[in-house]
């Protein structure tokens, strides 16, 4: 079973990883679908709020694609003249948010983005797991 400081390592050089490959990435936040901040490689931002605003973000994009007749929504782009904020499904239990500035590749954005949900879903998965099977057994009655 991998520790707790191993998972946090891996997703953090994950983010890194995507400012280093995409230079135009201001920041980087991986919260839960609840709005709770899990990671962040970011300095001028509120990174709870980000957090939590991405999942109000994507609770309305979920229903909007849901009322479209489309199935499991996956990412949205918000593009102002101040750059880039693009948020990414990873997993069930996550959200990859990715802050860039406005002269920012989007499609390369978006190709390293899709790349990084994979590691951010399975590291979140995992880490879910290892607390699933830390947490004591119910009393029996």
């Amino acid at each position: 079973m991998r520790t707790d400081a191993e998972l946090r390592d891996e997703l953090y050089a994950e983010l890194h990883r995507l400012r280093q490959v995409v230079p135009e990435i201001t920041g980087c936040v991986v919260a839960s679908t609840d709005g709770l901040l899990i990671a962040d490689d970011a300095q001028a931002v509120v990174v709870e709020g980000v957090a939590a605003l991405a999942a109000a973000c994507l609770g309305v994009s979920q229903r909007i694609a849901d009322s479209a007749g489309h199935d499991d929504f996956q990412e949205v782009l918000i593009r102002s003249t101040g750059g880039h904020v693009a948020m990414y499904m990873a997993g069930h239990g996550a959200v990859l948010v990715l802050l860039a500035g406005a002269d920012a590749n989007v499609g390369r954005l978006h190709h390293e983005a899709r790349r990084a949900t994979q590691v951010v879903s399975r590291v979140v998965a995992t880490a879910a797991l290892t607390f699933a099977q830390a947490l004591p057994e119910p009393a029996q009655w």
